[in-house]
């Protein structure tokens, strides 16, 4: 272990860094997630659980709840802020693999921000994702799933946050990750109530013309290295221009599909998931914030 790593290690133990500051600082100087899992486990951070936010963080109120759905409760993970007031909500939406401990983790980054962030749990339907043994079995129940009882169960959210006193329900926004980008689309499409609509590396909804639906702004995020889909990613600004929507589009040269979760060592990307972040945070800011 060089010199750099052994200080970033001290001024961890010492409590000089956040354990979030620390993976981060880890992630930077190693140059990904998986060369920095021998100082990660040094710290006591195991790659698997590695958390950004703390799951006991004390300024935060984090844990499952259940709203009802379309057809019955849905399971989702909540985090918000403990400080008082009223807080923007975001609707997280996972990726393939269901409710992960990193969309729980994406969550409370979402309320150390200062949002009141729910992540539901789109397999309730059937079971939940805990009743599926592997990510492929995962992937498959979620394969089975219809656009229409999914963004049913995602408006029942928006509903739910919408009367839930800590959150200004004028103040609503989406965020979505792979699978749960293009339903984070769809639903931008689909509701009057968004006030910011966040898809990263999602499918462009079918037929593309439900855009013009939307009244949200909407800050589209892409891994240029990602040929499944890249290709759309044209279509969908050429179709939100000639509507005249509000939008933003990024793209991260060299970076993969799934970019942004740390917990995959093969498709993260440190530099492009953190400017992201900061990107997604300026953009809640002025729409849900100011």
């Amino acid at each position: 272990m060089g010199e750099r790593e052994e200080r970033l290690l001290q001024a961890y133990r010492t409590g000089a860094l956040t354990r979030r500051d620390f993976i981060a600082e880890a992630i930077a100087i190693a140059g990904s997630f998986a060369a920095a899992a021998p100082l990660l486990e040094a710290a006591g951070v195991g790659t698997a659980t590695a958390a950004q936010v703390d799951p006991q963080a004390p300024d935060l109120a984090s844990g499952m709840v259940q709203y009802p759905g379309a057809t019955g409760a849905v399971s989702a993970y909540q985090s918000r802020p403990k400080a008082p007031g009223r807080q923007p909500g975001v609707v997280v939406i996972h990726e393939n693999r269901g409710l992960t401990a990193h969309i729980q983790d994406v969550a409370r980054r979402l309320a150390r921000a200062g949002y009141h962030a729910l992540a539901p749990d789109l397999l309730s339907r059937r079971g939940g994702t805990q009743a599926y043994p592997t990510p492929e079995a995962t992937i498959e129940a979620i394969r089975g799933l219809s656009n229409a009882d999914v963004q049913a169960d995602l408006l029942a959210a928006l509903a739910w946050l919408q009367k839930a006193d800590a959150v200004r329900s004028d103040r609503l926004g989406v965020m979505g990750f792979c699978w749960g980008g293009a339903q984070s689309l769809l639903l931008g499409t689909g509701s009057r109530d968004l006030r910011a609509v966040v898809v990263f590396y999602g499918r462009n909804p079918s037929p593309l013309d439900l855009v013009q639906n939307m009244t949200a702004p909407l800050l589209a995020i892409y891994g240029e290295d990602d040929p499944s889909i890249m290709p759309g990613v044209a279509p969908l600004e050429a179709a939100l221009k000639q509507s005249g929507k509000v939008y933003e589009i990024k793209i991260y040269p060299g970076a993969k599909h799934a970019f942004h979760n740390d917990t995959n060592p093969e498709r993260y990307n440190a530099e492009a998931a953190r400017d992201a972040w900061e990107r997604v945070l300026a953009f809640y800011r002025r729409h849900l914030i100011g």
